[in-house]
């Protein structure tokens, strides 16, 4: 009996789409071929290199292309984490939100991916992880920066690993001599690598190299802020998602001699004679010593070529990468630098110290009648120094829509476990929905919001624009109205949320 001709193209149809699928469980990059996992509906790629090993002699510097290698590379288990002091969780972050304790390494420039894409013809948008740890930790491998359920909504998910600590972030007098007169920064040059990976390889996951939108949490974050502000990421990403901490004057970050001093005291600590010796010395010689009390802390360098060395004039002329944003933070973010204990005399002269004459104007908005209102307005303004202010002057400096948020959502109480409240990170999970990686007892109004958050952010990094599918009206912030929206269970746009605080604090600073 002869097969009739609907059937037979229905047929054809599933045999191709089977196919397509399978191919891309084997993909040819500039490297080499890749295998992945096949999930469900989703090829899985743990472990893809996308520099080489910054190791021996090329400690220190820039990343390189991976090497190219003959045959397929098994690419099924996420890479060796950067090395780091070993990971063990702490305070509010239980283990899903901490690095695998092992295996740490310098070698350690891997991504992965995760792409329910069925050929290289579908353009889907990219969306890039970049975890926070203070640049000193931190790992793609954590169990909260999980891929999978967002890629199953139609986009490509991508985390990246990057040197952190004395690897990552290290500048030396000898090292700039070395590097045309800079150094430092290397964790935010592998960020760099890895998006210059992405454009010259996504579309063979099904990727579009011009829809890729970067995202990060606390040094992640500010490592997006620094992406916008680098020269040398410029036409790598088309939209930005900051999470949590933000650079914008300076703050925060070394000037080049700064930072190397702190490499010379490293390299005393080692009892290196030169930066020679200092590259043959173990990657847990240099961690010790960096750890030393004699060491500054290691970070962002304002070095001229990665980050321009005056970083405010940069952003206020508009000479930076200028996308699309979604920034905000979580109401506990204060928390991270502890309860103040800051008396109501001394928040006073603080003022007094930083305004002049003006503190008067500083005193009005952040009272200090008591203490305890001292205490309360330090942490208040702690937070709102750490993310809001950032977030508020560079959508004022962005002519791309600007979309800012707080959460407020508290993670249901984990039984035996203090409550931190809305911590910092407690909306990593929410944001990624990967609430099934942390084990609480979640109830729906958790659920609500991950639905929520993980919705908004799709929307904008499919389109730029987090609005859409019914959700709450999100508007673009400007300064004028300084309009927030607030995120829990039920959301609510808040006008002038903070304005007065942001307000005060930009007119101090510009001296107007």
């Amino acid at each position: 009996m002869p097969i009739p001709k609907s059937v037979f193209i229905i047929i054809s149809f599933l045999v191709i789409r089977h196919l397509s699928f399978a191919q891309l469980s084997q993909v040819n990059t500039q490297s080499g071929l890749v295998a992945g996992d096949k999930v469900g509906e989703l090829i899985i790629f743990k472990g893809i290199p996308f520099a080489a090993p910054p190791i021996g002699d090329h400690r220190w510097k820039a990343p390189k292309p991976a090497a190219k290698w003959k045959g397929v590379r098994q690419c099924t288990a996420f890479s060796a984490s950067p090395f780091q002091p070993k990971p063990a969780p702490f305070y509010c972050w239980s283990e899903e939100f901490i690095a695998p304790p092992e295996p740490l390494s310098e070698d350690c420039l891997y991504l992965n991916i995760w792409t329910g894409a069925k050929s290289k013809s579908e353009k889907r948008p990219v969306f890039v992880w970049i975890y926070g740890g203070g640049f000193s930790s931190g790992s793609a491998a954590c169990a909260i920066y999980d891929g999978a359920e967002m890629a199953k909504r139609g986009i490509i998910f991508v985390s990246i690993n990057y040197r952190v600590g004395p690897f990552g972030f290290m500048a030396h007098p000898e090292l700039s001599k070395e590097q045309n007169n800079t150094s430092g920064n290397y964790g935010i040059m592998d960020q760099v690598a890895a998006l210059r990976w992405i454009q010259k390889n996504i579309s063979a996951f099904g990727g579009d190299p011009q829809q890729v939108t970067i995202a990060g949490q606390s040094a992640g974050s500010m490592s997006v802020f620094s992406l916008v502000a680098s020269p040398l990421a410029k036409g790598l990403f088309q939209r930005a998602i900051a999470q949590s901490g933000g650079i914008i004057d300076g703050l925060l970050m070394s000037p080049l001699a700064s930072a190397e001093k702190n490499g010379l005291a490293i390299q005393q600590q080692t009892g290196a004679k030169n930066l020679s010796e200092l590259r043959k010395k173990t990657a847990a010689e240099i961690l010790l010593a960096s750890q030393s009390k004699e060491v500054g802390r290691l970070g962002l360098t304002l070095d001229g070529f990665v980050l321009p060395a005056d970083l405010g004039n940069a952003f206020a002329s508009q000479k930076f990468n200028q996308v699309p944003m979604l920034m905000g933070w979580v109401s506990g973010d204060a928390s991270l630098f502890g309860a103040s204990d800051i008396t109501a005399e001394k928040f006073k002269q603080q003022a007094v110290d930083k305004y002049g004459t003006r503190s008067g104007e500083f005193l009005k908005i952040f009272p200090a009648t008591t203490n305890e209102a001292a205490q309360y307005n330090q942490s208040r303004l702690t937070l709102l120094s750490f993310a809001a202010y950032p977030a508020h002057k560079l959508a004022g400096y962005n002519p791309n829509p600007s979309y800012v948020y707080q959460v407020v959502h508290v993670p249901t109480d984990k039984p035996g476990f203090p409550n931190y409240g809305a911590f910092h990170t407690s909306e990593v999970p929410y944001a990624l929905h990967t609430l099934h990686t942390w084990k609480r007892p979640w109830q729906q109004h958790d659920y609500d919001v991950e639905g929520l958050m993980s919705t908004y952010w799709l929307q904008f990094i499919k389109t730029g624009n987090p609005n859409g599918n019914g959700l709450p009206e999100w508007k673009p912030y400007n300064k004028t109205e300084g309009a927030i929206l607030e995120i829990d269970a039920t959301s609510v746009l808040k006008p002038a949320l903070f304005k007065n605080e942001l307000d005060v604090l930009e007119s101090l600073d510009s001296g107007k």
